[in-house]
């Protein structure tokens, strides 16, 4: 197939494909669907080898937040039955953050929701990160706390944060649509004064909101254009009660498809497959290791993942390996590791909208999928509802964490 080759090869010169070439791979069909992963897995490994880095969320607070995000289970007036603490004090947090090294992490992401983090709420997650740090002197910590305000990011470098997450979700023209209390420039912003203040930027989107295929290459290509270290790419939940309950749009294959493209167009970046993946590609999550070079470990912000020891089991039975805390992540031109160099990494966090769940304000209309032909994807049948379930344990419980 000439466009493959054409796109592996570029994949391997690190040049980005035309936005015509990126269509055309989210347009590719099911019979093609195995080209397509072996052509972007060349790319892959060109850059990550067989390496799988591994990284663990710790939902510092949750619920109560300002911010109207339809997506996002946190968000103001949500009525999902989610769990609701405030702050996690630094020993509680340094506590789930060693389960999840123990598993195998070697990123733990710290997410708050709000719209960005208080001085005082700095100084806290400051704290937090040096107690981690006391306890695994060599693990990376990415803070996911919202919008940034001037300074900030350089007294959390300054705490010993490696890395900062803050997603661009979907394309500007259509962000207006899944949130209004901020805007699409505020998030681009916060990735640049992340980067400014020397923190190895992560940003990515959701899949599955509605978004046509054009959307989709808008916000990988303007991903590109902020060059993040890290692109994490979570899967809308559609979360029983939300906004965005009804828009199961999204099969194996076509996850699949977006996850292909998202390496074709940053070929050298760290690309994590983040919340949903349990979802939607279900029983094709290996094959998504070939396109994919990080992922979590274990549960989300507020929905649970398959068993950490599954997510380790499907690595080794893949072909697989646990990139371990000695190994830079990155290619040697990109600086390797974590080091900002150009853009970073953690879904690092996969941020906040790691597990891309919605739910709505008191009295909000739920949105209804488009008509045929107007965005990428009807709704398939065989829905997996009963995959969704939300966390219960690890942080703000008593229960051991999932690592």
């Amino acid at each position: 197939m000439d466009l493959l080759n054409t796109l592996v090869e570029k994949g391997l010169r690190r040049e980005p494909p035309t936005r015509e070439e990126a269509l055309a791979v989210l347009a590719t069909s099911d019979d093609e669907l195995l080209d397509v992963v072996a052509a972007a897995g060349k790319v892959r490994r060109q850059w990550f080898g067989r390496r799988v880095k591994l990284n663990y969320l710790i939902n510092m607070k949750s619920g109560l937040c300002p911010e109207d995000c339809s997506y996002c289970s946190q968000r103001l007036g949500s009525k999902a039955e989610i769990l609701k603490y405030t702050w996690l004090k630094p020993d509680e947090a340094s506590k789930v953050a060693a389960a999840g090294v123990a598993g195998g992490a070697k990123r733990v992401c710290l997410v708050a929701s709000g719209r960005g983090p208080t001085d005082r709420d700095i100084d806290r997650v400051s704290r937090t990160i040096e107690a981690i740090k006391e306890q695994n002197e060599d693990v990376e910590v990415c803070a996911c706390l919202g919008l940034l305000s001037e300074g900030q990011g350089e007294r959390l470098r300054a705490a010993g944060a490696d890395a900062y997450n803050h997603n661009l979700n979907t394309s500007e023209a259509t962000y207006g649509d899944i949130t209004t209390t901020h805007t699409y420039a505020d998030r681009v912003d916060t990735v640049r004064q992340a980067r400014a203040a020397g923190l190895s930027a992560c940003s990515g989107l959701i899949a599955g909101m509605g978004e046509s295929d054009e959307d989709l290459v808008d916000v990988v290509f303007s991903l590109r254009a902020l060059d993040p270290d890290s692109v994490p790419v979570n899967f809308l939940i559609p979360m029983e009660g939300t906004p965005l309950e009804r828009e199961w749009h999204l099969t194996p294959q076509r996850c699949l498809r977006i996850l292909a493209m998202a390496r074709f167009v940053c070929p050298d970046v760290e690309v994590r497959l983040a919340g949903g993946r349990e979802v939607h590609l279900r029983t094709l999550q290996p094959l998504a290791l070939h396109l994919a070079n990080s992922i979590f470990l274990g549960d989300y912000l507020t929905s649970e993942g398959q068993a950490g020891q599954a997510d380790l089991d499907m690595i080794a039975d893949a072909g697989f390996e646990v990139e371990g805390a000695g190994t830079s992540t990155l290619p040697e031109h990109r600086g390797g590791g974590c080091a900002p160099c150009g853009g970073d990494g953690g879904g690092a966090c996969g941020g906040s909208d790691a597990s891309a769940e919605a739910a709505p304000a008191a009295g909000e209309e739920t949105r209804t999928a488009p008509a045929d032909g107007e965005k990428a994807q009807a709704a398939p049948s065989g829905l997996r509802t009963d995959l969704v379930s939300v966390r219960r344990r690890g942080a703000g419980t008593d229960l051991a964490p999932n690592a």
